[in-house]
């Protein structure tokens, strides 16, 4: 039992010199881009602000407003403020998060047969989607300092998420499928997917 307890002593005490060691180079903002949207073609930017040494408040949009190759279309907006608390220090080490989001979408012609938290998105293979949602959620992640002013950032986030939208039967037309029409819908989902490259300031 004693032997426990030193060994969590010397890891506490770790923990602590950590903490000191980030300290002096406590940043205040950070700007990033998430490479899983820039993967996408999707325009994204984010801002996070220190509010106390342990606290952000972290600011992301993204946009997309691109038609593919036969119609294929991922077109939306999405803002998604996030409160994180930080383990240690601020920009560095694990932090949790509980987030929201709002935006708007235009999804159609996406050959698929992707299933994921009792969502069936092989749907969009051959019907079109528009429509607007929101919904929040909490995640966690991870800073990895790469020098003074650089970070590489990993976060993932589950909740939920509200969406009324309009199915349309083919990506071109504008027939609105009886049944789907004015739907709305709140499902579990993945709320956040995000490999940020941040900037410090």
């Amino acid at each position: 039992m004693e032997n426990k307890k030193n060994v969590l002593c010397v890891l506490l005490a770790f923990a602590s010199l950590f903490c000191v060691a980030y300290r002096a180079g406590a940043q205040q903002v950070g700007i990033k881009t998430n490479v899983v949207y820039d993967a996408t073609a999707t325009v994204n930017l984010g801002v996070e602000v220190g509010l106390s040494q342990r606290l952000t408040l972290d600011v992301s949009g993204n946009l997309n407003l691109w038609t593919w190759r036969e119609n294929m279309k991922w077109k939306h907006w999405l803002v998604q403020p996030e409160l994180r608390l930080w383990t240690c220090q601020r920009f560095a080490g694990h932090f949790f998060a509980v987030h929201g989001l709002a935006g708007q979408f235009n999804f159609g012609n996406i050959q698929n047969g992707v299933k994921l938290l009792g969502t069936d998105f092989s749907v969009l293979s051959t019907r079109r989607y528009e429509g607007w949602a929101f919904g929040a959620g909490v995640g966690y992640g991870y800073a990895l300092p790469l020098g003074k002013h650089w970070n590489l950032e990993f976060e993932a986030g589950v909740g939920a998420i509200y969406s009324r939208s309009n199915g349309f039967d083919c990506d071109v037309c504008n027939r609105v499928i009886e049944d789907e029409q004015n739907i709305g819908k709140l499902r579990p989902a993945l709320t956040k997917a995000a490999i940020n490259i941040v900037y410090l300031f």
